[in-house]
């Protein structure tokens, strides 16, 4: 999905892999921001699990702040609660990683940065700490709001805390791809 950036598929094979998946990122924010610049639209983030990755993706292309004016890094349920207006209801029912504290996580975002396009990502990333037979590290939850209209996703990850995190982002950013696609 080039969008005017070095192709990642052309990247070549003795290219170090942490340069290759950086690469890949930003051709994904690069089409994202290009898609956000064409429809006139604003972009924001809540991110849990990412750390603000998610961020530091889309920043990293130039063009970046004609669409974007923040987001917000939500690791703690009473950031969650206060600042993106995530239910106490919904965090003590189904806690943080799931998929109704993602849809509040990008609604409360969109409409504290008044973006039309919220993104937010929350999970367990790992190694220790969080996870259950349920949900077990990897889970993460991906939604989107855009213009009120709220899509979720799980995916299941794996490998290690960074590359946990690196998936998340880059699931996030093709998310609000197909979201913005879909009009």
């Amino acid at each position: 999905m080039p969008c005017g950036g070095p192709d990642p598929q052309n990247i070549p094979a003795d290219f170090p892999d942490e340069k290759r998946a950086y690469s890949a990122e930003r051709e994904l924010a690069l089409c994202l921001l290009k898609a956000l610049s064409a429809a006139g639209e604003r972009v924001t983030f809540a991110e849990s699990c990412t750390g603000g990755l998610l961020s530091a993706v889309f920043c990293s292309v130039p063009g970046a702040s004609e669409v974007y004016d923040g987001g917000l890094v939500s690791y703690a349920n009473s950031v969650k609660h206060r600042l993106l207006s995530v239910e106490e209801s919904v965090l003590s029912t189904f806690g943080p990683v799931s998929e109704q504290c993602c849809a509040q996580m990008a609604k409360g975002a969109c409409a504290l940065f008044s973006a039309q396009l919220g993104l937010a990502v929350t999970g367990f990333a790992g190694p220790g700490g969080g996870g259950t037979p349920e949900k077990p590290v990897g889970t993460v939850y991906i939604g989107a709001c855009h213009k009120g209209e709220l899509l979720v996703k799980r995916y299941l990850f794996s490998g290690d805390r960074q590359a946990v995190r690196r998936q998340a982002a880059n699931a996030a950013l093709r998310l609000g791809l197909e979201v913005l696609s879909a009009e």
